[in-house]
């Protein structure tokens, strides 16, 4: 066996490794690890940085528990929010109000159409009642009262997407779009458009000077860091409640927008920015920005109530920017930010506000992703070359100057207000020292004695051998690999013991499992355990084997080969004969030492080892003794396969295409190949349900060589025929039963 030298790997390992987090900058590979070390860099810098200190220029008017107290459920009547804008306004001289609230739904509570209900029946001919409820009309026609109070005021409603996948309904009134599509080249959402909207009443919306979604985006671990100030939906751009409510402070002028172009090594790159009420905000390629969080409380809070009794200090209020929020319990909108588990949604969009009258409202910069790959990369083969010429020690030192250099770099794009992802970078400097110091370490001290003690109770004794000649490539740590896993089981085990006396019947299954277990280990395979009369093994661990499928694959061919052997010794014995059914699946599993302090084993688990299980199980069902998946098919280029159904088995919601083994590419007979090319075809036609073709491809093949197997669609196509698959009916076989 050929020893590849330690320097090698250990090259070849920190090259992978870079590689994956190349990778992973590049968009091919997600690494959510490295997106949290992405997120925490941001938290702690966001923390270190946030500016603190009061800043009233926004307002929160707050429906809170006192309010609600005091003014009574929510939703309250249009005549009381009448009487909030007209007081914000007229009494306190706001600049501009916006509200984190949708008016879905008319006002009914004032009894008008009451009123004109008895108007147009019982009351008719009444012309009293008729002249009273003219003169009424207009003072408990709340809705109309409201939107007149909305009406020539700088005011903002809010309203919301409806994500895609959540459905697509659309109530309310949408403001225009307050960009055409085309104001951008495009833009790249990191997520689908929306399919829906919850917007206000149409006599609202026409009255307001604008309107804005106040969707929250949340990042993966869900927190708040980024949001979306403009939205493609229909024809257009829409804009966030922030932005809109900012753009009617300043008057209401249209938003503009544009691509902002530059060149960096000779690359082209484009700044998406929108411009509110004169002030030019950058966007991110998605058309987000980061809020710009301020430390501690920072807006004050105003409850509604006291706006609505008069009791507030007109000072407070005067040419402010008010957002109408609640946080009361059961209405308020809790979010998580990078400084508090329970934030007030509608304080998000007032750091909003502040920062982009400020200008510090943060973006990444188009150029953001070749940097960082660049550096990836750069730094990857630097520190790899100091490593393995100087050293861990000169490799430390290293590692320590490039780590202050990208904060300073972070540093440096923080204060032109980019954000410019630096974990990746980091992580690679981190990762290839630690990967380096430990590969040096482990490879040292690791020795045969360790490799045999360990693996030697589940592998052959040479691949154990193999195994200590270079023990480094070896663990029973856990890990997640694609692997092959295979079970065999005695068909009718309960009626086969009983015909046998407990010492005989000791001396079959020591027999089968002692035959079985060879033919695992000439194949290279792990035995896992033996369940009774039921043998697990897989490949591909401990030891790599690219072609731990094909192994599998003739593993199970030869265990049916030898059992006709072991039959003829078991019957001039006396014994039964044995049937076997094997199952064999190709995944991703999980495998390494697993179990408790007092007993632990080293196995495979996962979704793809129980199918494997299932597998076997239904063997029986076709009348054959070997049953594959399709990603094991796919996997073994050696053999030649016959499909059998698509199933979906008990306790998976996919369909499973399931194949049985017909041998060997090279030396297989014609007849098979023709065989299976006829079964194939019916199995087709089956699907398609053209019962017809099927039966008589299949009652063809019974009269070359009768199998259960056509017996079994030819009985599936009998009852099809007597009743019919339901018209969604997929063709899947669906097994209730394990």
């Amino acid at each position: 066996m050929i020893r590849i030298p330690s320097r090698l790997v250990q090259a070849g390992l920190s090259a992978l490794f870079v590689l994956l987090i190349a990778a992973h900058v590049a968009g091919s590979i997600p690494i959510p690890p490295m997106q949290r070390a992405e997120s925490w860099l941001y938290d702690a810098w966001l923390k270190r940085t946030a500016p603190s200190g009061r800043d009233d220029r926004v307002v929160i008017l707050d429906i809170d528990e006192a309010s609600l107290k005091s003014v009574g459920r929510w939703p309250w009547s249009r005549d009381k929010m009448t009487a909030l804008v007209e007081q914000l306004f007229d009494h306190y001289g706001v600049a501009a109000v916006g509200f984190d609230v949708v008016f879905a739904e008319p006002d009914t509570s004032s009894g008008l159409d009451t009123l004109k209900h008895l108007g147009q029946h019982d009351l008719a001919g009444s012309r009293d009642f008729q002249a009273a409820l003219r003169q009424l009309t207009p003072s408990l026609d709340y809705d109309a009262r409201f939107a007149g109070a909305l009406a020539e005021r700088p005011v903002s409603l809010g309203y919301y997407f409806i994500p895609a996948g959540y459905g697509a309904a659309r109530t309310g009134m949408l403001p225009p779009p307050s960009l055409p599509a085309s104001a951008f080249d495009p833009l790249h959402p990191a997520m689908p458009p929306p399919t829906g909207y919850g917007a206000n009443l149409a006599a609202f919306q026409k009255a307001v000077q604008g309107a804005g979604f106040f969707n929250m985006r949340a990042d993966a671990d869900g927190t708040a860091r980024q949001m979306s100030l403009v939205a493609p939906f229909g024809t257009g751009y829409y804009l966030a409640l922030s932005a809109s409510a900012l753009q009617v402070a300043f008057g209401g002028d249209p938003v503009t927008a544009g691509i902002e172009q530059s060149s960096l090594s000779g690359r082209q790159y484009r700044t998406p920015w929108i411009e509110v009420g004169g002030i030019r905000i950058p966007l991110s390629a998605d058309g987000t920005v980061y809020v710009p969080y301020h430390a501690g409380a920072p807006f004050p809070y105003i409850s509604a109530a006291q706006v609505l009794a008069g009791k507030v200090t007109p000072a407070q209020l005067e040419n402010r920017i008010v957002l109408v929020g609640s946080t009361a319990p059961g209405l308020t909108d809790l979010r998580v930010t990078p400084f508090s588990n329970a934030f007030p949604g509608v304080e998000i969009h007032a750091h909003l506000i502040a920062g982009m009258l400020d200008g510090t409202t943060r973006s990444t910069p188009p150029w953001a992703d070749d940097a960082r790959l660049l550096a990836v990369l750069l730094l990857g083969v630097v520190l790899t070359g100091v490593l393995l010429r100087f050293g861990p020690i000169v490799g430390l030192l290293a590692s320590i100057a490039m780590l202050v250099l990208l904060l300073v770099a972070y540093a440096a794009a923080w204060t032109r207000f980019w954000v410019v992802p630096m974990a990746a970078p980091m992580l690679t400097v981190l990762g290839l020292y630690a990967l380096n110091t430990a590969y040096g370490f482990f490879a040292a001290t690791r020795s045969k004695r360790q490799i045999t003690k360990l693996f030697g109770q589940y592998v052959p004794p040479e691949l154990a051998d193999e195994m200590s000649r270079n023990p480094t490539h070896y663990t029973m740590e856990g890990q997640s690999r694609e692997m092959t896993v295979l079970f065999s089981d005695i068909r009718g085990f309960t009626n086969f013991s009983e015909k046998l006396p407990p010492t005989e019947l000791a001396e079959v299954l020591n027999a089968y499992l002692s035959t079985m277990t060879r033919i695992v280990q000439q194949h290279r395979g792990t035995i896992d355990k033996y369940i009774g009369d039921a043998i697990m093994a897989f490949w591909n661990a401990p030891v790599d084997l690219a072609d731990h499928a094909s192994r599998a694959v003739q593993t199970a061919l030869d265990m049916q080969a030898a059992l006709r052997q072991l039959n003829q010794e078991f019957s001039a014995r006396g014994w039964p004969e044995v049937k076997i059914g094997v199952g064999v699946n190709t995944g991703r599993m999980s495998v390494g030492n697993m179990g408790s302090e007092f007993r632990m084993s080293y196995t495979v688990m996962g979704d793809a080892v129980n199918l494997g299980s299932r597998l076997e199980g239904i063997t029986k069902q076709y009348g054959v003794g070997i049953l594959v998946t399709q990603p094991a098919v796919e996997a073994d280029p050696d053999h030649v396969f016959m499909k059998v159904d698509d199933v979906r088995v008990k306790g998976k919601e996919t369909p499973v295409a399931i194949y049985e083994p017909l041998g060997g590419k090279a030396g297989l007979d014609g007849p098979v190949h023709q065989d299976a090319a006829d079964f194939e075809a019916a199995f087709a036609h089956y699907q398609a349900q053209d019962w017809d073709a099927a039966e008589a491809t299949l009652r063809a093949l019974n009269t070359r060589s009768p199998r259960t197997l056509y017996d079994i669609y030819l009985e599936r196509i009998a009852h099809f025929r007597e009743t019919p698959p339901s018209t969604d009916w997929d063709g899947v076989f669906v097994y209730t039963t394990k």
